[in-house]
């Protein structure tokens, strides 16, 4: 019999990886028989699943219904703007504490990526281990834990910016200067770097919005 409590854990990672990967998207309906019927889990670890999700703000009410919640302008703001911080820091505390077996992790991590340019959902997936690996080379778990939580929100995002066009080669050069930083041990030089790579994340992102505001009037 399966533990309840890794059944919890199922459910709740599961839906959250359909959420991360777009499969469920900001206004979709979620039902408790449906998801338990797709993912092979039982009711009552899925409807945990989805009240740990309601209160982690991922999902919202609407009437009786639970629905993937969305970002609007001021919260995607504060997002960027918290995000910004808190991966600069990760950088930083990567150029002081990385061992170099971890550097190297990041370097065939870039190289590896080359290949995925024009591929904007794969290369969105290795954009998100590329910076949990700084993450975890930060060595500070409090900072991981709280990086996790952002990166959580992230995934109320219904698009990745990296399908804009030219968004992946200038990626992938932004990443190279991040890893760069790391690997010489400037940890100034690695915070600016991840910061300027999430402001341009983040102009991106704006740009896309503003055009689909504009292609609906």
């Amino acid at each position: 019999m399966q533990d309840p409590r890794h059944a919890q854990k199922d459910a709740y990672a599961l839906i959250l990886e359909a959420i991360d990967s777009h499969l469920y998207k900001p206004g979709d309906r979620l039902v408790e028989s449906e998801l338990a019927e797709r993912f092979g889990v039982s009711r009552t670890p899925i409807r945990e699943a989805l009240q740990r999700l309601e209160t982690q703000s991922l999902l919202t009410r609407d009437g009786r219904s639970l629905i993937v919640a969305s970002l609007d302008h001021s919260q995607l703001s504060e997002l960027y703007v918290v995000r910004g911080e808190l991966e600069g820091l990760a950088a930083r505390l990567a150029a002081r504490h990385a061992a170099p077996e971890e550097v190297r992790v990041l370097q065939d991590m870039l190289e590896a990526d080359k290949r995925l340019i024009n591929d904007p959902s794969a290369l969105s997936r290795a954009n998100r281990r590329f910076h949990k690996q700084i993450h975890l080379a930060s060595h500070n778990r409090y900072l991981v834990q709280q990086l996790d939580l952002v990166h959580r929100s992230m995934a109320l995002l219904a698009t990745t910016s990296l399908a804009a066009e030219g968004r992946g080669a200038q990626t992938l050069e932004e990443h190279a200067a991040i890893v760069a930083a790391i690997a010489a041990g400037d940890g100034d030089a690695a915070y600016k770097a991840l910061r300027d790579h999430i402001s341009a994340a983040f102009v991106t992102r704006l740009k896309l919005d503003a055009a689909k505001v504009e292609a609906a009037d």
